[in-house]
């Protein structure tokens, strides 16, 4: 999928932690179903071959649904299973190492957590940014303080790639977030560890379809 072509508006990202005990495929079908549009798969303690067999897992369901499957930090495991992207921390491999690898075949994400991220991303080459945190989130805690609405709005302002927010989103504050200039909103716990996963997407996109 070219990057052009992603919509960002409901932006999954994994947590077998958080998953109460469901398998990473079956939320993710229930959350493309009800609306996901983009799923990140970040997985921190699975070992390399692991990560692999369930990338590839999700890649096929993916692929028949036509959503896009992003690979968290892992460069390796996205170039080995074709993955349209791949989204890279502050500190994993610089992104114009990344796209001097992978050239403009894999969408590459970056996370901005001040504007200055933010600038030197798009400078660099990045498809699109996730902005975080947000909202103070207990999901991560090796993140920079809260940047708020006011700082989503300062990189809005200053870069013209696709923004997803992330930190402490929910349906309670989606429509702020997209109000301030996110092209989507990224969630992790309010989709893997809602009761009904389909329909908390299902609700998150309307959200944001409505506050477009």
């Amino acid at each position: 999928m070219k990057p052009e072509e992603v919509d960002y508006s409901v932006y999954l990202v994994t947590d077998r932690g958080l998953s109460r005990g469901r398998g990473t495929l079956d939320i993710v079908a229930a959350a493309v179903t009800g609306g996901a549009s983009v799923v990140q798969l970040r997985e921190k303690s699975a070992n390399t071959r692991e990560f692999i067999q369930e990338a590839l897992q999700l890649k096929a369901y993916l692929n028949k649904m036509g959503v896009p499957l992003i690979i968290n930090d892992r460069l390796d495991v996205a170039q080995a299973i074709r993955a349209d992207g791949v989204h890279l921390g502050q500190h994993d491999m610089p992104i114009e190492m990344a796209r001097a690898i992978v050239g403009h075949r894999m969408i590459i994400g970056i996370s901005a957590e001040s504007l200055r991220d933010a600038v030197d991303a798009e400078e660099a080459g990045a498809d699109y940014l996730g902005v975080s945190p947000i909202f103070a989130t207990p999901t991560k805690t090796d993140t920079a303080p809260a940047l708020g609405l006011e700082g989503l709005r300062q990189i809005r302002r200053a870069v013209a790639i696709p923004l997803v927010g992330i930190g402490g989103l929910n349906r309670t504050n989606a429509q702020e977030v997209i109000a301030a200039g996110a092209d989507g909103v990224a969630v992790v716990s309010a989709i893997v560890s809602a009761d009904n996963p389909e329909s908390a997407a299902r609700e998150l996109r309307r959200i944001v379809a409505k506050s477009r």
